[in-house]
């Protein structure tokens, strides 16, 4: 579990990126921190592992405060996904995957093998391995990228607008590989992003953030949905427009889903209990 605690900070030039934050992000989900450009959500995301320290209040992961640990050895111990991957161009892909491995003291040979392990996990074909970075598309740099982040087995992911620097048709296979890798490991992962439908589709717990990373409003996406807090909320997660407004309509004894311009939006199935 990790735990933010009455969490602010103000940078040296006197902004206040972060004002008075509390949230809880319950372990082995997926909560996303969503807002545009200046709400703080990154800069919340690397107060988890110390690439940013708060002004004011804590951060814990376990009932244990960050600050108490050597921000090093914590980092090591989280895995981290930024956008473009933030690859090593010099290292090959495998060399790339193992890096964090071969720091903390494994063999070349057994991390050089959990990082072949790793590419079979994100879908990878291990024929990669000896290629560099500049050798892969965007699409397969991004998906070392996440094996990198899994290469010491983290109990925490984190996952900064990792497929913001894609096109749309490898974003939606990036986020169904989170979906299902998080259904088979079962991590704790805060993910950032600016695209609420990313958001609704990855996030157990979603935290829509205002300017200055005040909360507008947390809640899965169905909550969000069907009560937002205010009119900023409903705007943002798109409510009140016909995308989100869907009405039912009955076709040959089924009943289909069609939003405010009569387009099919799906089939409304009856649930099984």
């Amino acid at each position: 579990m990790i735990e933010f605690r009455a969490v602010s900070k103000q940078f040296p030039d006197g902004t206040l990126a972060v004002d008075d934050f509390s949230v809880v992000m319950p372990s082995h989900q997926v909560t996303v921190l969503v807002g545009s450009s200046g709400s703080g959500k990154t800069t919340l995301l690397r107060m988890i592992n110390r690439m940013v320290d708060p002004s004011a209040g804590a951060v814990l992961i376990d009932d244990e405060d960050v600050a108490t640990t050597e921000p090093v050895r914590l980092r090591r111990r989280i895995g981290y996904v930024m956008q473009n991957s933030g690859l090593l161009p010099h290292r090959r892909v495998i060399d790339n995957i193992a890096t964090v491995p071969r720091l903390v003291g494994t063999s070349k040979a057994e991390a050089h093998a959990r990082a072949l392990e790793l590419m079979d996990v994100v879908g990878l074909d291990r024929d990669l391995a000896q290629r560099y970075p500049s050798q892969l598309s965007g699409g397969q740099q991004q998906r070392v990228g996440v094996a990198r982040g899994l290469a010491v087995d983290p109990n925490i992911l984190l996952m900064d607008e990792p497929f913001g620097a894609v096109d749309p048709i490898v974003r939606a296979e990036l986020q169904q590989e989170v979906l299902r890798l998080q259904q088979e490991l079962g991590k704790t992962i805060v993910f950032v992003t600016h695209d609420i439908d990313e958001a609704f589709l990855l996030g157990d717990q979603i935290v829509l953030l205002e300017t200055g990373g005040r909360i507008a409003q947390k809640g899965s996406p169905e909550q969000l949905l069907a009560h937002p807090a205010n009119d900023f909320v409903a705007s943002f997660v798109g409510a009140d427009r016909g995308k989100r407004a869907l009405t039912e309509k009955v076709v040959d004894g089924r009943t289909v889903l069609v939003d405010s311009d009569g387009r099919a939006a799906g089939v409304l199935s009856e649930v099984r209990r």
